[in-house]
């Protein structure tokens, strides 16, 4: 990883992972393979940030532990990228295995339970959902009933006009949100390896 870190993919462990490095690497990882319109991709960092906001506006009063597991509901990705879903159905059930493990150690990393329990599973699915309707209808040239076909159809109240970051910006607006509920939630991340007194 650009830190330093050296992280196993096989057996990734929570020491070895880097809010910078997956900041870093979701601010240059493009939504639907850059097959968008504009200038610049929606980033994963971006995308994450929105679903976020997508949880609370649907679920005013959710904890602060379950709006950072909305923001990392992607994590993974700033190692294997971001793979469309029929891909990973393609791919099987061992590529599932993987992305579950890294996920699981990102999890722990951040003081979050490994694997998040179905009911907020479900909430923050419904907003990564929502997220991909603006996305697709913005961006990707559906048109509003076939997005609202596939990923159902925007939340009521909630208006979005979406304006692709640079990877810099979306790198900072993650790290600032991270930060921020990170100390909402409590939490202290596992110490890392590196780490000293």
């Amino acid at each position: 990883m650009l830190s330093g870190r050296r992280l196993d993919l096989i057996d990734p462990s929570p020491v070895d992972i880097e809010i910078e490095d997956i900041a870093h690497g979701l601010s240059r990882v493009a939504r639907w393979n850059g097959q968008t319109t504009g200038e610049e991709a929606v980033s994963v960092a971006q995308h994450s940030l929105i679903v976020e906001e997508l949880l609370v506006h649907a679920t005013p009063g959710i904890a602060a532990r379950w709006r950072l597991a909305a923001l990392l509901h992607d994590a993974a990705e700033y190692v294997i990228g971001d793979m469309i879903s029929p891909f990973k159905a393609a791919l099987g059930l061992n590529y599932q295995d993987f992305e579950d493990r890294l996920t699981h150690a990102i999890h722990i990393r951040f003081g979050l339970p490994a694997v998040i329990p179905a009911e907020i599973k479900t909430l923050i699915k419904a907003a990564d959902r929502s997220c991909a309707y603006f996305e697709a209808t913005q961006l990707a040239g559906f048109s509003p009933d076939e997005a609202r076909s596939l990923f159902g159809g925007p939340p009521e109240g909630f208006h979005l006009t979406l304006e692709p970051l640079r990877p810099d910006q979306a790198k900072g607006r993650y790290l600032e949100r991270f930060k921020v509920l990170i100390e909402a939630s409590g939490f202290a991340p596992v110490a890392a390896a590196f780490d000293t007194e």
